[in-house]
């Protein structure tokens, strides 16, 4: 019980709204991650009935490298600091071809956001320089708030966060509780939002990367049915270099979503 109220303190989650008899281990969606034969853990918060769900407690509360789930933080403080001018501006490509086409070309912060182009949002962390980067770090208690590299931190293993830590900050995030304006924060939340249908929003952020021969994958955001936001955070790990993590942790994510009653817009 006390490792529960840790990670409640944590992720920053009222204790009035959300009783510790609230918070389910849930084991069942285990078969999601042995399907791909991943390591993994996902944490599904519904704000609304103050429910908590957690697979592999102990993993969430670990720090991973936060990969290109750090653009949302790099979009909030490129917009705070004038940095990025608003959500259509636009940086030249550099002209060094990378592995994903889409990069290899003009994007503005939106098409960059959604496309996940590292390196526009690696010459934003440029522009806002490691002073002021190092700030936001630590007024936000982004992580362990460690920057190497000012345009690698977030990729090298140096900037680390844990899944219960994500949750909390996308949370912050939709309801206007970080040190931003809050037509940055909407800004953010409007690039973020991936899938809009009738009986659902889903908004989230994706990210990948390496730590030595294992690749760390993420989805973080939260869907909202009726008006009413849920929280989530996945986490996979794999030393399979020919793992599909694009696809699979899509795959995991919907699957759990839908297990626990989503898309329906009954929730």
């Amino acid at each position: 019980m006390k490792r529960l109220g840790w990670m409640f303190l944590a992720i920053g989650l009222s204790l009035a709204a959300c009783a510790p008899n609230n918070v389910k281990e849930e084991k069942s969606w285990e078969k999601y991650f042995s399907k791909y034969k991943v390591e993994g853990t996902f944490m599904l918060f519904n704000n609304s009935q103050g429910e908590f769900k957690v697979y592999n407690l102990e993993r969430a509360k670990q720090r991973f490298l936060p990969a290109s789930t750090f653009k949302i933080l790099n979009a909030l403080v490129g917009l705070h600091t004038g940095a990025i001018k608003d959500t259509g501006m636009v940086i030249p490509w550099d002209g060094v071809t990378r592995q994903s086409p889409s990069w290899n070309q003009d994007l503005s912060m939106a098409q960059a956001f959604k496309l996940s182009a590292v390196p526009y949002f690696q010459e934003v962390a440029r522009r806002i320089g490691k002073p002021t980067m190092q700030l936001w770090l630590d007024s936000i208690k982004y992580g362990n708030m460690k920057i190497s590299r000012i345009d690698t931190f977030w990729l090298d293993n140096s900037l680390l966060i844990s899944p219960d830590e994500e949750l909390g900050f996308v949370k912050k995030l939709y309801f206007d509780q970080l040190p931003f304006a809050k037509t940055t924060m909407k800004s953010v939340r409007d690039v973020m939002l991936m899938e809009k249908t009738p009986k659902y929003e889903l908004s989230y952020k994706t990210g990948w990367g390496n730590n030595g021969a294992k690749k760390i994958g993420w989805i973080v955001g939260w869907i909202e049915e009726n008006r009413h936001p849920s929280f989530f955070v996945l986490n996979i790990e794999t030393e399979d270099p020919n793992f599909d993590i694009a696809k699979n942790r899509m795959d995991i994510l919907r699957s759990i979503l839908t297990d626990a009653g989503y898309f329906k817009g009954e929730m």
